[in-house]
């Protein structure tokens, strides 16, 4: 039972918090407010001034999250609310997995985390990796896997947001996938080696063109990540959204009873959009936690 409000806790409060500290949206046009809600928002204080900013000169003008300050000034977001949620809800859902595996039993929600984890430990990580190797590089993927997991889902919860929305936030995912990628091939195939087994055997003439497209390649993966998560992420919210806002466009447009008229229709397809978003948010982990093992696993493997 500690545990459920534990959990619950840990969604809810983010939740309360954006509630308190994040400003409504009002644009005059129903569709753009609604949209809003997919872009990070700044924690602010009643005087609207960010509740947490830090300068950082160092960083381009483009990272600048408050315009009023001087410099470049970085502040603390909704997003990173549920990121630090979904942290915390890794930690809390695999605290009794140890246990199970080493004795049995255990609560529910720590069968169904112990099941997943064999799952892509099975299913995702040896059959693409091996078992030997697969076992050095499992902590990572069950991390990446779980933490984009739960960031998925949480943007799901009502007055939630999705830090996987954010480009930002797959940007950076897809980049720890190319650091792993580049470091752990060097470190497997060697500094010199790795560089030279990009570009199969092909004619002297043709190796520097081969070179630079496989190069090209190398940045086109993480790329494709940072573009795949993002867009289906923000695709399906969009969708929810654009339903619910029918609702208020034709209210306005021709009166309140066409508005109710319309609401049990756009009410009942966005939440047939909701269930699949649920599965959406599931898979979008999996598609991406898979071409990570597979990206890394090409790069590790001297024959690739």
């Amino acid at each position: 039972m500690f545990r459920w409000t534990l959990i619950a806790a840990i969604v809810l409060v983010p939740v309360a918090l954006c509630f308190f500290f994040v400003p409504a949206h009002d644009t005059g046009n129903v569709f753009t407010t609604l949209f809003m809600h997919l872009i990070p928002a700044a924690l602010v204080d009643g005087s609207h001034h960010p509740l947490v900013s830090f300068a950082v000169p160092s960083l381009p003008a483009i990272f600048d999250m408050d315009h009023a300050a001087e410099g470049v000034q970085l502040v603390v977001t909704n997003l990173q609310l549920f990121q630090i949620a979904a942290v915390l809800l890794i930690i809390v859902g695999f605290s009794g997995v140890p246990a199970h595996l080493a004795r049995g039993g255990g609560d529910v929600v720590t069968r169904t985390f112990a099941g997943f984890a064999s799952w892509v430990r099975d299913e995702m990580v040896f059959a693409s990796m091996g078992k030997e190797r697969g076992q050095k590089f499992l902590p990572f993927f069950l991390t990446l896997f779980f933490f984009i997991l739960f960031m998925n889902l949480l943007g799901l919860v009502p007055g939630g947001a999705t830090a996987t929305a954010s480009i930002w936030v797959t940007a950076a995912l897809s980049t720890i996938t190319l650091f792993a990628m580049l470091v752990c091939g060097m470190v497997v195939q060697g500094p010199l080696a790795f560089w030279k087994n990009l570009v199969p055997h092909v004619p002297l003439a043709l190796w520097p063109l081969m070179f630079l497209i496989e190069i090209v390649g190398l940045v086109i993966k993480p790329f494709a990540l940072t573009i795949r998560l993002f867009a289906n992420m923000n695709g399906g919210h969009m969708v929810v959204l654009s339903f619910l806002g029918l609702v208020f466009f034709f209210a306005k447009a021709n009166g309140d009873a066409v508005g109710w008229g319309v609401t049990p229709l756009a009410v009942g397809f966005a939440v047939f959009i909701m269930i699949i978003e649920a599965f959406v948010a599931v898979l979008q982990a999996f598609i991406f936690t898979q071409l990570s093992i597979l990206f890394i696993q090409t790069s590790v493997h001297p024959e690739h």
